[in-house]
């Protein structure tokens, strides 16, 4: 695998993983309880992620236009 298939799989994973994170406050919303701060931070490191990698898949074709191939 060369390293635009994993920068890809690795932002589907990244994801996912937000996803279940941001599901997983709405339900600790939904129970009546209020969670911890810090947990409202969680998202932000696979958002982050998520954001360099999508950056990358996005500047990828303009970078190989300029290249010839």
């Amino acid at each position: 695998m060369n390293w635009s298939m994993w920068i890809r799989q690795l932002h589907r994973w990244l994801s996912i993983i937000f996803t279940a994170i941001v599901v997983g406050i709405f339900i600790a919303l939904g129970t009546g309880t209020e969670p911890a701060q810090w947990v409202y931070f969680l998202p932000l490191f696979p958002l982050g992620l998520l954001m360099l990698s999508g950056l990358y898949m996005f500047v990828l074709p303009y970078a190989a236009g300029r290249r010839g191939g």
